[in-house]
This record gives C-alpha cells, structure tokens and sequence, in this order.
C-alpha cells in the first residue's frame, strides 16, 4: 500500500456549459499529488445560488440541503475508491481516481487492448473507402509482432499503457532486428533496418492514438528517433529498357508480365496502383490527350499520368484479354509474389543482370525516363504522387551521380583530344625547324 499520495476534492461551478435555463453544473475537482482530473457530479444549479468560497450552494437556497448532502456522499465515494486504489496499486493518479469512481471498466488499458481500438477506427474508415486496405494490413502485423515480442522477451502477454517506459520500444527494434522471422518462400532472415524502423515509427503512432484520448498522458515513445538508411534505387538505364523492350518472351505468360513491367516503366505505377487500374480510370487530360486519373492508394495523393506512346501501346493490346474483360481492368497482373518470381525470368532472358522487382520499374520512370530526360523535378513528384518533393529528390541525385559519370568520362575524352593537339602541334614546330 502507497500511503505517501495525498487526494483532495472540490466543487466547483462550471459556468461555461450552462444551459439555456442558466443552469450550470457542479463539477468535482480530484487532486491528486498535485495533478488534476475534473469530472461532473451530475448536479447543475444557477450561479447566483452558489457559494464559491465554501464550494457549495447558499444556505439560503431551497435546494441547498438535499444538493449538500448529495456533494457530502460524492466526496465520501471518491475517497472510497481512493483508497482502494492506494492498497492494489503501487500509484495512482488524479485520472484513476476519477475513472474508478465513474465506473469506468478499463482503470488502465493495456497495448493489445489499445491495439485492437485502433484497428478497429482503421477499418471502420477502410470500409468508408476512406483508408487503404493495406494500411490496416500493417497495424494487424504489427500486433502480431508486438504479442511474440512480449511473450518471447517478457514471459508477459500484455503490458499496461501505464507500464511502458521508453526502453519498451528499443528493446523492440533490437528483437526485430535479431530474431528470425520465416519469409513467404519459407527461408529464414532477419528483418532489415529500415523494415524494422517503420514498425517502430508505426508503434509511435499508436501511442500517439493513446495520448491523444489521454489513455496515457504522454506518448512514452515520443522522444524515439527513428532513423533510416538511404537505400540502394536499382533501375533501368536507357541501353537496358532498349533491350527489355526488342527482346521476345518465348511463352505469353512471360510477355505479359514484361508488358506489365514496361507499363509500369513508363507511368511511375507501383504494384499496387497497376494492379488496381480499370478502364474508368482512362480519361482524357488537359492537353486533349489520353491520361490515367486517379489517385495513389499509399498516399490518397492524386497521381494522374499522362500515356507516353508505349504504355498506350501496351492498353490497347490487352484490351480483348479474357482476365482484363471478366476483371474489369487495364492489365493483366499476377499476384505480387508470382509477378515479382516471373520478373527473373524475364531478366535472365533479355539478359539484364540486375534483380528486378515491381519498383524497380518506377524508379525506371523517375530516373531513365523522366529525370534524365529533363522533366522538370515537381512534375516528376506529382506523377509519382509523392507526399514530400524531398522523396522525388533522391531520384534527382541518382541522376546527378550518372551525370557526374558522364561527364568524367567527357573530361577524359577532351582531356585526350587536348594531348593529341598538343603532339600534332609539337611534331608540325619540329617539322618547321
């Protein structure tokens, strides 16, 4: 039992949520170590009736008895529930006081409880079109992982918010980031960096959630950087898309998904927007020519493209396609997994080298494509349906690293034309002599 902690209680009149009678409400004010929570006691009255000074209604007002007593058995309550608290619980807060004596069932709310809150606002928006699926996907796995991470480093199946310190989610980055988790193809790695930083940035947001409706009173993660490693862009050059684009796929499965994939190379899409894509969001854009309208479902960010010649091409030569007919859409895509597996069929038969992958064909389209070709840095961004012109801006330095190149080897060919002048002239003065 703590018996260190202090309570005090008093009434006060909340005038401003009077109502249209002048009738304002007695609210009762719990001190607690000197933190506060205020909650009403149920009673309203009219300030002219109140005794501020005594926290109670005038003597001389003919409700003033019964309101009295009715204030003497709240304060008698609240003391109650006080003091149970003080003998379970190595703290107690002003909140708590007030949640136990409100009747509140949740004195304190625990992680996986706030979890399932939280996901559930997610999916209620998701279900309003309002949020994409996925982004309810990642908060469900990440439970998940919080749940194995409790159990295997805690022995504990849920912590209270109360309880989590700043440690918490270190001891979370560390555990993703050494234990082995199995792969879809059933091999066994370890969660990257930059994976495991995004599921602890997530985390942050849930307690952020839970600071917000003040099931905590401050996010205890908040003062957790999450810091990332710049990643390797892999893309096409223009010698590579030239070559993925003469090369026939020997079976049609094959040919769609390299179709598929220079689509993509030309309009910026992720997997996840190509994949979606249906004739109505053809439409015809400013210039009176044939655009993409819609929006990025990551961002809600609008990503609308104009058609470049060969992603027209490649529409119109699916538009008879069985699955695009009964689908209801532009191309016809596998499954992430089998269109990323069949990719490296596809590379090793053109002979390209590099691993490619779904976004690798959209750092095509910002770097080869686009930037390089001189398209300004903001239309870039507004085609990729970028947040942030700073996300566009690492496709910018690819690019100027590959002008640097470039012009290395420029300033070494001028570099040789300058000594081959200078022999020409050096053998045409011996001459002379």
């Amino acid at each position: 039992m703590n018996l260190d902690q202090s309570l005090s209680i008093l009434f006060w009149l909340n005038k401003c949520k009077s109502n249209r009678k002048g009738m304002a409400p007695i609210y009762a004010r719990i001190t607690v170590d000197g933190k506060r929570a205020e909650c009403s006691t149920s009673k309203s009255i009219k300030p002219e009736y109140w005794n501020s000074n005594k926290g109670l209604p005038d003597a001389n007002y003919y409700l003033a008895k019964p309101i009295s007593e009715y204030l003497r058995q709240t304060e008698v309550e609240i003391n109650r529930h006080f003091n149970i608290l003080l003998s379970t619980s190595e703290y107690v807060s002003a909140d708590d006081v007030k949640r136990s004596y409100k009747g509140t069932k949740e004195t304190h709310k625990s992680l996986l409880q706030l979890f399932t809150q939280y996901i559930g606002k997610l999916e209620e928006r998701r279900d309003k079109n309002d949020l994409s699926p996925g982004r309810c996907r990642h908060f469900v796995t990440l439970k998940a992982k919080c749940d194995l991470f409790m159990k295997e480093r805690f022995k504990k199946t849920d912590f209270l918010l109360k309880d989590l310190k700043l440690s918490f989610i270190d001891e979370f980055y560390h555990y993703l980031r050494t234990v082995k988790a199995v792969s879809i193809n059933g091999n066994e790695k370890v969660i990257a960096q930059n994976t495991a930083m995004k599921y602890c940035k997530q985390l942050k947001q849930v307690l952020d959630y839970a600071a917000k409706f003040e099931y905590v009173v401050s996010n205890p993660f908040q003062y957790y950087k999450c810091s990332y490693k710049r990643p390797k862009r892999t893309y096409l050059n223009q010698v590579e898309l030239d070559l993925l684009h003469a090369k026939e796929m020997p079976i049609a499965r094959l040919q769609e998904v390299k179709d598929c994939y220079l689509f993509c190379c030309y309009t910026g899409y992720a997997y996840s927007d190509a994949v979606d894509l249906s004739p109505k969001d053809l439409g015809i854009g400013m210039d009176g020519k044939k655009w993409i309208l819609r929006d990025r479902i990551k961002t809600d960010n609008e990503e609308n493209v104009p058609l470049l010649a060969t992603a027209l091409e490649i529409i119109e030569k699916y538009v008879n396609h069985p699955y695009c007919i009964r689908a209801k859409k532009l191309l016809p895509m596998n499954s992430n997994q089998r269109y990323n597996g069949y990719l490296k069929e596809v590379a090793d038969i053109a002979g390209i080298k590099k691993r490619l992958t779904s976004h690798t064909a959209r750092h095509t389209f910002a770097t080869t494509v686009t930037l390089t070709n001189g398209v300004p840095l903001e239309t870039v961004s507004k085609m990729l349906g970028h947040d942030d012109i700073r996300t566009t801006q690492i496709y910018a330095e690819i690019v100027d690293a590959k002008v640097s190149e470039d012009m290395g080897l420029l300033s070494e060919k001028l570099a040789n034309k300058r000594a081959s002048w200078s022999s020409d002239k050096q053998k045409s003065k011996t001459a002379m002599v």
